[in-house]
């Protein structure tokens, strides 16, 4: 085990960026800052402003190394991101927002070219979200800044060779419905030959390795010098913990803007890909059965929409909502989820009140999450972290619906204390609330009303 006291960790999510300090005996957040990930809508195509987020890490831990001080610095990042730099280490083209739809042509092409589910476990899934399709879109359409390139990186691993001048990729990253990666042979897939970049792909490291020291001149700038390790996709780190302290077979729902649903000890066998199951490779170079919807972008939307509510007064109107039949249809935030080209519709909802709608909208989530967890066949309790394990409606729902006992790990998103663990310090343990599966009068049938309505 490290002896390092406190670990810097720099999380990059999809809608905010932070840079925290752990310390390592407690787990605990000692200081954090955060700041809204932007995308600048000018230039080739929308992209995420890298100078901003650079800016924000190098102040953020600047500020953090007089006081509290930490002892190394690791890293998170969402995945459905890769970084081209060109032969000076510059980025050669922008680092491509996935939520960028490309022209129906070149989307043609590549569902011509990628490799099929039974190689990557990779779904074809909408945008920019697989990484594949963005390295296509980014070589078909702009070729001449795409030559550029001389090194390709995953997104995590760009932050930790821009710290250390070490240029790696890595399996989390690369296996996160990437279609660049083969589960099976713990390999690169055949698309990495068909887009002929294999020359430019950075050498692959463990999550778990140190890639070198800050350099120089950053190091010069925050006024410390510490190692920096390699990095791991986010939702694999938020599942890291609970690998290293759980006896499979359990599910966890890694919950942020996406809800990403691991079933450890299952295996690939029926993974569905129209319906976005797929497999993660966790940070030991497993493939881990997955499936994923867009709930935190969901919630967003339909709290904004709705207004808050207290976890009360939504438990108490769960049974007004059952019996009267309003019902929230999928999918909310369309592209993604267990029931693909389905458009979202309320039912019954005409005169419900504020306390009935924001049920429906918990009680929503947790069929969603419920049909995600039978898609990867996940079975023992369901660990739910990140903020949906605040949600007291949403966790009785999905523990009655599932007929398991459910964990709430509630607090921060799991990705930080995952990523801290790659420098080798011991995973905390955590308070745990318990939910334990209660019949909930009509909720079965309930549950059949909605399948039926959604057909």
């Amino acid at each position: 085990m490290s002896e390092y006291h406190r670990i810097a960790v720099l999380d990059i999510g999809k809608t905010n960026a932070k840079v925290v300090v752990l310390d390592s005996a407690t787990g605990a957040e000692i200081v954090v800052r955060k700041q809204p990930n932007t995308v600048v809508r000018d230039g080739l195509y929308p992209h995420y402003d890298i100078e901003a987020l650079w800016s924000f890490a190098l102040a953020s831990l600047k500020a953090f190394a007089g006081a509290p001080g930490f002892d190394a610095i690791s890293i998170t990042t969402h995945g459905a991101a890769a970084a081209l730099l060109d032969a000076d280490g510059g980025l050669a083209m922008p680092v491509i927002d996935y939520e960028h739809e490309y022209p129906q042509d070149i989307r043609d092409a590549y569902d011509a070219l990628r490799p099929p589910f039974a190689e990557t476990f990779s779904p074809r899934l909408t945008m920019g979200l697989n990484v594949g399709a963005q390295l296509h879109y980014q070589k078909t359409a702009f070729p001449e800044e795409f030559a550029k390139a001389t090194t390709i990186l995953t997104y995590a691993q760009y932050w930790s060779a821009r710290l250390t001048g070490v240029a790696a990729n890595e399996a989390t990253s690369l296996g996160c419905h990437t279609d660049l990666w083969n589960p099976k042979t713990g390999a690169y897939s055949s698309l990495v030959d068909a887009l002929a970049i294999r020359d430019r792909m950075a050498p692959l490291r463990s999550a778990f390795d140190a890639l070198g020291p800050l350099l120089p001149d950053i190091a010069a700038e925050i006024g410390l010098s510490v190692p920096v390790y390699c990095g791991i996709h986010d939702s694999n780190a938020s599942l890291l913990p609970h690998l290293v302290g759980r006896d499979a077979p359990f599910a966890v729902v890694s919950t942020g803007t996406w809800v990403i649903n691991f079933g450890v000890g299952g295996d690939l066998d029926h993974l569905d890909a129209k319906r976005d199951a797929l497999a993660n490779i966790d940070a030991y170079g497993r493939a881990v059965p997955s499936s994923r919807f867009m709930g935190g972008r969901e919630f967003e939307i339909l709290s904004a929409e709705i207004g808050q509510v207290s976890d009360a007064a939504a438990g108490a109107a769960i049974g007004d909502v059952v019996g009267k039949n309003i019902m929230l249809l999928p999918n909310v935030a369309s592209g993604s989820g267990p029931f693909p080209g389905k458009a979202s519709r309320w039912v019954g909802a005409e005169g419900g009140s504020r306390e009935e709608r924001y049920a429906v909208a918990c009680l929503y989530l947790a069929l969603m999450t419920e049909a995600c967890l039978g898609l990867i066949g996940a079975k023992g309790p369901v660990i739910v972290e990140g903020p949906f394990a605040l949600n007291e409606t949403y966790l009785s729902l999905l523990a009655a619906l599932t007929g398991r006992d459910t964990m709430a790990l509630p607090g921060s998103t799991g990705t930080s204390q995952g990523a801290a663990l790659l420098t080798g310090v011991k995973p905390v343990s955590g308070a745990e609330k318990h939910f334990a599966p209660s019949a909930i009068p009509g909720l079965s049938d309930y549950r059949e009303r909605w399948y039926t309505a959604m057909e």
